[in-house]
């Protein structure tokens, strides 16, 4: 594991369902799951920028009402951080400011490319799942 993220955290067990998000600039991929089938259905792709994305976050929020939240953090393959790396951890803070739920940051490394390489019709929507079901794999 990468110096950068830390090793997974407790995650108490009545954190059952997640929504993960695969954070981009412009596309937001999005993933919601559970803990107790540890799988991630990818959900449509939120295309918005800046601001205009906290609307749509709030409607999948409403809509599956998650216990908690996981956000991918992309590194260089060595495991260093680079500018995304910022934007990432960013957003996950300004989602646990927002709404007030637990946020979990995962080592996303390769998942956009392992979605392109599975030929996803969406990769953020693929690679979200991909990264939700990563953190649900490492859950005790």
């Amino acid at each position: 594991m990468p110096a950068d993220l830390p090793a997974p955290p407790y995650v108490p067990a009545h954190l059952g369902s997640f929504l993960a998000f695969d954070f981009g600039l412009k596309r937001t991929g999005v993933a919601v799951g559970n803990r107790l089938t540890r799988t991630a259905t990818p959900q449509p792709t939120i295309r918005a920028e800046g601001d205009a994305r906290w609307a749509p976050i709030e409607s999948r929020l409403a809509e599956w009402q998650p216990d908690a939240l996981v956000v991918g953090v992309p590194l260089h393959p060595d495991g260093a951080a680079h500018e995304n790396t910022a934007r990432a951890r960013k957003f996950a803070r300004q989602l646990r400011g927002r709404f007030g739920l637990p946020v979990y940051e995962v080592d996303e490394r390769y998942s956009t490319t392992e979605a392109h390489a599975a030929g996803a019709r969406d990769a953020d929507a693929a690679a979200a799942a991909i990264i939700l079901e990563q953190f649900l794999r490492s859950l005790p």
